[in-house]
């Protein structure tokens, strides 16, 4: 055996609490490297006639990738605690793996082995219950529709009248989203993650001017009280996006850094490097990424944490909202998002806290910052793979499976899985307008674990480059909808609701993956129900043989005809059978 490439750590993804009774233990080993892996755990304190007293118990191997065999444990300590180490087994070779290395016989001191302390229920991640049965609908408030021409900005264009640019508006308001609530009702969604809603500049947003207020061409706080109420009584989860990360150039404060310069009472609120302030070509204080009208706020200030805390509390408080999604999170410290998770969850404990990072983000989940992040690691693999063909079936698989290995089961099954956004090109024309491969990126993120989130109009045949092409103003007339698309999309979340197996309360593994067919079959399971995925990639039919998998007899969930397992399965062209067992 490669002991190199065996890896634990009593720590985050490798250990952790999943409830009040239960553990769960990952090992990592050397790809094909190890048969067995067991194991062996029990209490530090009991010992009878000098010898600890333990267990041994065989672990799953739950998923590979390129490098690496993932396996899996579950265990109750009785006294939720306990010491614990591996046996490994390849061939005739047997190894024990504890935290002082190897051994070829099983240490007997327990001072040995890898510590569990104590399973405190407050260590353990707990995000919202609700979110694991959500799926997600993102508007871009200004491109959905426009209820009111009323609260129009001056130059507003007619509706889809032309391309999106930067510096163009449409009039999209609140009005428009609560005149199309049943349209959302319709397709099965039951939370609505809004771009931001606060009073600034731009057509996106993302330059605040002032967090209390609602931006004038949305409406304003008695008809967002009104779109919250319609949301809520449809069984609609809402979620604002929250830019504490930065502030826009018309924000007062920085109004007053830039007329006042180092007398201003608010050059703290800033990350400023010098005086005269210069904003242009590159400005000489922290901005996002190199915009000089969206300078950094400084969240280690006092003053500027206690805004923007009295900030998230007051809209959870003052209109109830569910959910907070919070831009550019990662280059935030992480002692402000401690802070702002207690304040938010002392008004409403159910609040669900999504953090924008497009990396590896065990640090921001470990149940004290966030619920959950964006999750683009998996949004890269599926574009990659269904749109692109960039990746082959083998390729897709290990990502997916690095992705699911990188976090606790707890944290994967709320994770926000989206396959675009206002921030990305639409997937229809990444996968170069074919609607079949959009049909199967839906089915695949549909089935997935964790919390789905569909962007606006995608469900319609919406195209779309990257920014700003990505926020055209969405389609209302019928007849210029992809009508069967959307009735697919609908089904999908249906099965999702009623087949216990096809969400998120379900365990998910790739069983074969073929690279010349560009073929993925994948399984998700529960104590009652199996559900096998065979999806083919490819513009050619296929014929698919997997009785080396020794599967039951099932049905086709979709139509309901019996399929045998030692006969070939046909499939057409990017599409998918979904077998019932």
């Amino acid at each position: 055996m490669l002991k190199e490439a065996i890896y634990h750590r009593p720590k985050n993804n490798y250990a952790y609490g999943y409830d009040k009774k239960t553990l769960h233990i990952r090992l990592q080993t050397k790809k094909e490297d190890v048969e067995t892996v067991n194991l062996i755990y029990g209490d530090p304190y009991d010992w009878q006639e000098d010898k600890w007293i333990n267990k041994l118990i065989p672990m799953q191997k739950s998923g590979s990738d390129e490098l690496f065999d993932y396996w899996f444990g579950v265990v109750e300590p009785p006294f939720r605690r306990m010491r614990y180490g591996f046996k490994i087994s390849s061939g005739s070779e047997v190894i024990y793996y504890t935290e002082r290395g190897f051994f070829k016989e099983a240490p007997n001191d327990t001072a040995y082995y890898y510590n569990f302390p104590f399973l405190n229920e407050a260590d353990i991640f707990a995000a919202p219950k609700w979110v694991k049965d959500t799926v997600w609908y993102q508007i871009f408030p200004e491109r959905f529709a426009n209820g009111d021409t009323s609260n129009d900005p001056d130059g507003t264009l007619p509706w889809g009248s032309e391309e999106p640019t930067p510096t163009n508006f449409f009039g999209g308001d609140f009005q428009g989203v609560i005149d199309h609530l049943d349209h959302l009702v319709d397709l099965g969604v039951n939370g609505i993650y809004f771009t931001p809603i606060f009073k600034a500049h731009s057509n996106h947003k993302y330059d605040t001017i002032d967090y209390l207020e609602i931006d004038p061409q949305f409406g304003d706080k008695a008809t967002f009280k009104k779109l919250v109420s319609a949301c809520h009584k449809r069984g609609i989860k809402v979620m604002l996006d929250a830019v504490f990360n930065h502030s826009g150039f018309y924000f007062p404060p920085f109004q007053d850094v830039l007329e006042n310069e180092a007398n201003s009472p608010y050059r703290d609120w800033f990350h400023l490097r010098e005086f005269p302030i210069k904003t242009e070509p590159i400005p000489n204080y922290d901005t996002f990424a190199f915009v000089g009208s969206m300078p950094k706020l400084n969240t280690e200030n006092q003053e500027v944490k206690d805004y923007l805390l009295k900030v998230a509390r007051y809209w959870v408080e003052e209109f109830d909202i569910d959910g907070w999604r919070l831009d550019v999170a990662n280059e935030i410290d992480h002692a402000f998002w401690r802070d702002f998770r207690k304040v938010v969850r002392e008004v409403k404990p159910d609040v669900y806290i999504l953090g924008e990072i497009w990396h590896d983000s065990m640090p921001w989940l470990q149940g004290d910052q966030f619920d959950a992040v964006m999750n683009y690691p998996f949004t890269n693999g599926a574009i990659e793979f269904f749109a692109k063909e960039n990746l082959t079936a083998s390729a897709f698989a290990d990502t997916i499976t690095k992705v699911i290995h990188a976090y606790p089961s707890n944290v994967n099954e709320v994770a926000f899985n989206l396959l675009d956004s206002h921030d990305t090109p639409r997937i229809l024309t990444l996968a170069d307008n074919n609607t079949a491969k959009v049909k199967l990126m839906f089915l695949f993120q549909l089935s997935y674990t964790g919390s789905p989130c569909l962007y606006y109009g995608d469900e319609i045949g919406l195209t779309g480059g990257q920014d700003p092409g990505c926020r055209k103003c969405m389609v209302w007339d019928e007849k210029e909808q992809d009508r069967e698309l959307f009735t697919y999309l609908k089904t999908l979340i249906t099965l999702r609701k009623m087949e216990p197996a096809f969400g998120t309360h379900a365990s998910f593994q790739f069983l074969y993956t073929d690279d010349d067919t560009n073929t993925v079959v994948y399984e998700k399971q529960t104590n009652d129900q199996r559900l096998i995925f065979i999806l083919n990639n490819n513009n050619q039919a296929q014929t698919i043989d997997l009785s080396h998998l020794s599967l039951p007899t099932g049905t086709n969930l979709l139509t309901g005809e019996i399929t045998h397992p030692n006969k070939p399965y046909s499939i057409e062209p990017y599409d998918f059978i979904i077998v019932k067992v």
